[in-house]
């Protein structure tokens, strides 16, 4: 199995699981249930988290399809590296509103988790994104069905996958690595997000583990908004970085480790927005043993995702 591999068994997650939280949530709009809008912001955030290995994994995809041989992409008989660019295209827009959706989708667990309610501007807000998420996101599908699949195409369709299109993605990798002062701000930047996500994840797992006996973990909760922007900091130079030299990446399987833990560290942090055990730690209290396992667990992920961000100029070989 090689990444391309997991871009065919997780590109499907994004749609139908966006399409099924949509529906639910739209059904929790309608009748306004907040059971069924809890429900679908859940889903909103672990497709969110899933969309992150399967956007990059569709440029492992494509140096399958259109391996570049003597510095030119030779496409295999049938696939068009321009339709290819016009899906990558697509698909960064999507994953981009489908992010912030699901930043949204967080914040109203958050909210719930603090208030039992949520804010009166947060419901409509996450209903329009996430229509407009969805139809992009669909569209995006169907353009990346057709790279491999052009009887579905109609005449109109073939003939403009033949004109080149504006490459929107590599005009954004190109600019990072042209432009001197990009790359190393985003490191900077990058840097200082990992410094936020990892305080929050210390002070609040580590409570949980028993330090600071004296702090009621509720009052910990003012932290966690902290975290999640340092991951949207991260999110977004990391990008930047991939798209800059996406080859660097894909090929390095250390880059693939780290993806596994980005992947378990989203899932591992729903259990503090879902589970009561933890909010109800008073003062002086000590933790469930299974707190503390998610706790520890927490604390795992994050340096693993650490260790291998810092390790890819030195295990992968890559760079």
């Amino acid at each position: 199995m090689n990444p391309a591999h997991i871009h065919l068994l997780l590109n499907h997650f994004p749609t139908i699981g966006f399409g099924i939280g949509m529906a639910l949530y739209l059904v929790g709009y309608w009748n306004k249930s907040d059971d069924l809008k809890r429900a679908s912001l859940v889903i909103f955030f672990l497709i969110a988290v899933i969309a992150i290995p399967t956007y990059v994994s569709g440029a492992a995809a494509e140096e399958k399809f259109c391996p570049i041989v003597g510095g030119e992409n030779k496409c295999e008989p049938g696939i068009s590296l321009m339709m290819i660019h016009k899906h990558e295209d697509a698909a960064l827009l999507a994953f981009s509103l489908m992010e912030i959706t699901g930043f949204f989708a967080w914040i109203g667990l958050w909210q719930l988790r603090r208030t039992s309610k949520l804010p009166g501007w947060l419901p409509a807000t996450v209903l329009v994104l996430s229509l407009i998420t969805f139809g992009v996101m669909a569209q995006a599908a169907n353009i990346g069905g057709e790279v491999r699949h052009p009887e579905i195409q109609t005449k109109a369709e073939i003939d403009a996958a033949a004109v080149p299109g504006p490459a929107i993605a590599r005009e954004l990798g190109s600019f990072v690595i042209s432009k001197t002062w990009v790359w190393p701000t985003c490191e900077t930047l990058h840097f200082v997000g990992l410094c936020l996500l990892f305080t929050a994840v210390l002070f609040v797992n580590l409570r949980i583990l028993g330090l600071a006996k004296s702090v009621p973990f509720s009052a910990l909760y003012q932290v966690l908004p902290i975290g999640i922007v340092g991951f949207g900091i991260n999110l977004v130079t990391g990008m930047l970085f991939f798209l800059a030299a996406p080859q660097q990446y894909t090929s390095n399987v250390e880059f693939h480790r780290k993806m596994i833990f980005i992947l378990l560290a989203g899932f591992n942090a729903l259990y503090f927005m879902l589970f009561d055990k933890a909010w109800k730690l008073g003062e002086g209290q000590e933790a469930a043993v299974s707190s503390k396992l998610v706790a520890a667990s927490a604390i795992f992920l994050w340096v693993g995702v650490l260790y291998y961000g810092h390790m890819l100029p030195f295990l992968g070989n890559a760079f």
